[in-house]
C-alpha cells in the first residue's frame, strides 16, 4: 500500500536473488518514526534475515528532506500527558521504546549487508536505524544529530555504545550541545562509513541489483562500489565543521565532572564559529536534568556490552515518561512552540544526584523487558 508508513520491495538481482528494500514512508513528519512503522520494520526484517534468496537489505526515507528525524515524540507526549497515573510509565511509552532497542539491536547483528542511505535529517531515532547498518552511507544533505538536550530526554537509541566510540570527548560534546555532524565529519567522527550525492540514490540501487551476491566475494563488490561513488561524488563533500574542533575535545574528555564539561564547552572560543556558536547555545539553554544524564550514561556505559547499553538505556527511558521533564521539553518545542521550556531546576548545579541515580534503576518488575524479547 503506497500510504503505508513502511514501504517493503523485492528488487530482482543479477543471479536471481533479490535485495530487500525498506522506506520509511511519513515524509511530511520528517520520517519520524512511530510504533507501528517500528513494528512493521521488525516483522519484515526478521523475515528478510532468514530467506535464502534475501541477499542484502537497503533502509532510506521517502522525500528528499529526511531519512528519519528521530522518534514520534509527539505521539510520546501525548501517551505522558493521558496517563492516568504520572508514576507509572505509559503503555504507549514503554512499548515504543522496548520495540524501538530491539529493532535497533537486531539491525546491528543483522546476519546479511545492511545498507541505510542516511540522507537528509538523520537525528535520535534515525541515528539508532544508522549506527547498526554494516554500510552507512551519507550524502551533502545529510545532518546528523543527537539533539535530546533540547527536549529532555537523552541520546538513547545505543547512544550509550556509538558516542563512547567517537573520538576522546567528541560523543560527550555531542550528548551535550546536540551539534549538526555533516558528511564528512560523520565519516571523520566513525558514524558512517561512505560517501554519495543525494541524486544518485536510484542509481546505486540499480548497481546493488547487478552485484552478483552469490559470489564468495560479493561484500568486497559491495563495498568497492561504495569507494567508488565516494571518490565520484568527493567534489560535493561538505566542508568539515567538528572535525576543526576534534583536538580540542581531548581536553573536554579529561575533565572529571559534569560542571567541569560544561564550562569547558562554553569556554571554547567561538566568535567566528557559527557551527560551535550555535552547540554552545544548545547547551545553555538545554535540559539539567540531561546534562547529568548524558555524563552519567557515558560514564557507565563505557564497559558495557551494545545489549546491555540498551537495558541500560530503557530504564533511562522509561524513567524519564515519569519525571516531567521530557513532556516538558517537547511541549515547548513541538507542541506550543513557544521555545520556553521551564525546566525543574535552574542549573546542573542544582540537579539532587537522588534523581538522577533513579534514572539507572528498573522501572518494572521482574525479568527486563529486552532480556524477555531475546
Amino acid at each position: 500500500m503506497a500510504d503505508a508508513p513502511v514501504l517493503f520491495e523485492e528488487l530482482s538481482c543479477a543471479e536471481g536473488g533479490k535485495l530487500g528494500v525498506a522506506t520509511l514512508n511519513l515524509p511530511k513528519a520528517l520520517n519520524s518514526l512511530n510504533l507501528p512503522m517500528v513494528e512493521l520494520l521488525l516483522k519484515t526484517l526478521t523475515a528478510w534475515s532468514t530467506r535464502e534468496d534475501i541477499v542484502a537489505v537497503l533502509l532510506k526515507g521517502a522525500g528528499e528532506k529526511a531519512f528519519c528525524a528521530g522518534g514520534d515524540v509527539v505521539s510520546l507526549y501525548k501517551s505522558m500527558k493521558d496517563n492516568p497515573d504520572a508514576d507509572q510509565v505509559p503503555a504507549m511509552a514503554a512499548a515504543f521504546f522496548r520495540e524501538e532497542y530491539t529493532l535497533d539491536n537486531f539491525i546491528h547483528e543483522f546476519p546479511k549487508p545492511f545498507i541505510v542511505w542516511g540522507s537528509g535529517i538523520v537525528m535520535g531515532g534515525g541515528m539508532g536505524l544508522l549506527m547498526g547498518a554494516s554500510h552507512r552511507i551519507v550524502t551533502e544533505t545529510s545532518r546528523l544529530a543527537m539533539p535530546e538536550i533540547t527536549i529532555g530526554l537523552f541520546p538513547d537509541v545505543g547512544g550509550s555504545y556509538f558516542l563512547n566510540k567517537m573520538p576522546k570527548g567528541c560523543g560527550m560534546f555531542c550528548g551535550l550541545t546536540g551539534a549538526l555532524i555533516n558528511a564528512s565529519d560523520a565519516i571523520e567522527l566513525g558514524l558512517a562509513d561512505y560517501f554519495n550525492s543525494a541524486e544518485n540514490l536510484d542509481a546505486f540501487v540499480s548497481e546493488l541489483q547487478k552485484i552478483d551476491w552469490q559470489q564468495a566475494d560479493a561484500v568486497s563488490k559491495l563495498n568497492e562500489l561504495c569507494q567508488v561513488k565516494q571518490a565520484a561524488n568527493d567534489d560535493l563533500m561538505p566542508a568539515a565543521q567538528f572535525k576543526l574542533h576534534v583536538d580540542a575535545m581531548q581536553k573536554l574528555g579529561e575533565c572529571d565532572g559534569l560542571q567541569p564539561a560544561i564550562d569547558y564547552i562554553l569556554s571554547m572560543p567561538s566568535e567566528n564559529d557559527k557551527w560551535l556558536a550555535k552547540a554552545q547555545k544548545n547547551l545553555k539553554a538545554g535540559s539539567p536534568i540531561t546534562m547529568h544524564l548524558v555524563y552519567e550514561q557515558l560514564q557507565r556505559g563505557a564497559g558495557l556490552s551494545l545489549a546491555e547499553c540498551f537495558q541500560m538505556e530503557l530504564a533511562m527511558a522509561y524513567r524519564c515518561t515519569t519525571v516531567g521533564e521530557f513532556q516538558e521539553g517537547v511541549r515547548a518545542l513541538l507542541i506550543d512552540k513557544d521555545m520556553q521550556p521551564k525546566w525543574q531546576y535552574a542549573s546542573a548545579e542544582s540537579v539532587p544526584s537522588e534523581l538522577i541515580n533513579s534514572f539507572f534503576a528498573p522501572q518494572w518488575d521482574g525479568e527486563h523487558p529486552l532480556l524477555a524479547k531475546s
